[in-house]
């Protein structure tokens, strides 16, 4: 931020305290007066640079969300890329994704800990933020990998089928980058590069035997 205008550093000084704020609070319990503190900003500078509150919260996603979401979505097509097998099967897409998410260190842990809460918070209570996260985020992904899926062993499914399977996928992966401490509380594994993995692998094996029914590649089956 060295080399910005006194104004720009301003305003980005405003939506970096603004996305920790909403992501711990949420938007109904943040007050403009506290951003504006956080920020050490004056209270007027949020309607000077955003307009409005709400115009805020939406260029916290714009500017924050959505990069990283595009950074995520990057690193899923780089994976994919370099599988090495055309068209990549379920194993290579779902593995792409795990990776993406889990190793390739597109997000530092108070980021990753944001990015999940604002999607969250969202999730619960939807605005306008969440119309602009499916159109320029989620509505991409899923189109892409219903793709990859149709094109596999998936294609006797409906597109909505399809989805469905990709949202059970996409949710065991979600969990199991948002939920680290719990996870490593209950196993005693450090979230290090080894446990993730084997988490990755986990994650395909599990997912083979929900989409393929490939009792053999379920890592929880009996022997």
């Amino acid at each position: 931020m060295e080399n910005l205008h006194p104004a720009d550093e301003t305003q980005e000084r405003i939506l970096t305290e603004a996305e920790i704020l909403f992501a711990q609070k949420g938007f109904r319990g943040v007050t403009v007066r506290e951003v504006t503190e956080a920020a050490h900003a004056n209270l007027a500078s949020v309607n000077y640079y955003f307009g409005s509150k709400q115009n805020l919260y939406l260029e916290v996603f714009k500017k924050r969300w959505l990069p990283r979401a595009r950074q995520l979505n990057q690193a899923f097509d780089k994976n994919v890329a370099g599988a090495g097998s055309d068209p990549p099967g379920i194993p290579e897409v779902v593995e792409a994704l795990a990776r993406a998410v889990l190793e390739e260190g597109v997000m530092s842990e108070d980021e990753r800990f944001r990015h999940h809460q604002l999607m969250s918070r969202e999730l619960a209570e939807p605005s306008d933020a969440f119309d602009l996260v499916i159109k320029e985020a989620i509505r991409p992904m899923i189109e892409k990998m219903t793709r990859y899926f149709g094109r596999a062993s998936l294609g006797r499914r409906t597109d909505r089928e399809i989805a469905l399977c990709i949202f059970s996928v996409m949710g065991m992966v979600l969990y199991f980058n948002f939920a680290r401490p719990l996870i490593s509380t209950v196993t005693g594994e450090p979230y290090d590069k080894g446990f993730m993995a084997r988490v990755v692998s986990h994650i395909v094996d599990f997912s083979l035997y929900g989409l393929l029914g490939r009792k053999e590649d379920a890592p929880c089956s009996a022997p």
